[in-house]
């Protein structure tokens, strides 16, 4: 259930996110809260950008035209920063979802963050580690896709495996290790909700979409095995 008093600001960096897939990212925004600032920057001029001015109106999200007067400098990563901190400082928010690949948001989700304030990023596998850690939640924008693609073809319905295996991941199983011992109590038990907690504030980009559930298999062969149904 959406919290209703999580009133998020959605900003978005045209040049680092793709159109096509923004309806299953306001979705997926208003299953954690209301949407009340949605906003997306880049010089909407450009042939390259031009798939944006036709989701403006569907979505009612709000263009912030940044022309390129300068080559070599992106005005349009200083201005959604810009707004972000003003956002921060004059408007009662409950958090931020920042759309973006782009690394060099790093630091404006941590200073969020440093607020009280959760940050959620959605951007593509490609996005540099830094900024998936600075969120709270990172989503893989490439989920929509698949789900997008598996829709339009008419197949016969099958058991769906993994979108995911962390089995061949060493970082993942020292992450969830880690969370194990942090969650097992006195009595040497630990509880799998304090589990997830803890591997999601360790691995943010672990949940790809939060309409997803996340299934950990404890078995003989090997201590556990996740995958999302």
């Amino acid at each position: 259930m959406p919290d209703d008093s999580l009133r998020l600001a959605v900003l978005i960096d045209a040049d680092n996110a793709s159109a096509a897939v923004i309806g299953d990212i306001l979705s997926e925004v208003a299953s954690l809260g209301p949407a009340i600032v949605k906003r997306v920057y880049g010089d909407l001029t450009t042939s390259n950008l031009h798939s944006w001015r036709a989701v403006l109106l569907e979505h009612a999200i709000q263009p912030v035209q940044q022309f390129r007067n300068t080559i070599g400098k992106n005005a349009s990563d200083s201005a959604l920063i810009i707004d972000a901190m003003d956002l921060l400082h004059t408007r009662e928010l409950g958090g931020f979802c920042l759309v973006s690949s782009d690394s060099d948001f790093t630091r404006l989700a941590t200073r969020i963050r440093e607020d009280g304030l959760p940050v959620y990023g959605f951007g593509e596998e490609k996005t540099p580690r830094s900024f998936i850690n600075a969120c709270d939640l990172f989503i893989y924008t490439e989920i929509f896709r698949t789900k997008a693609s598996a829709s339009s073809k008419a197949v016969s319905p099958t058991k769906s495996g993994p979108l995911r295996d962390f089995n061949s991941d060493e970082g993942f199983k020292v992450a969830l290790d880690q969370s194990i011992d942090a969650a097992t109590a006195e009595s040497g038990r630990a509880n799998l909700g304090a589990v997830g907690n803890h591997l999601l504030r360790a691995r943010p980009e672990i949940i790809e979409s939060t309409s997803d559930r996340v299934n950990i298999e404890f078995t003989t062969g090997f201590p556990y095995h996740i995958w999302w149904s």
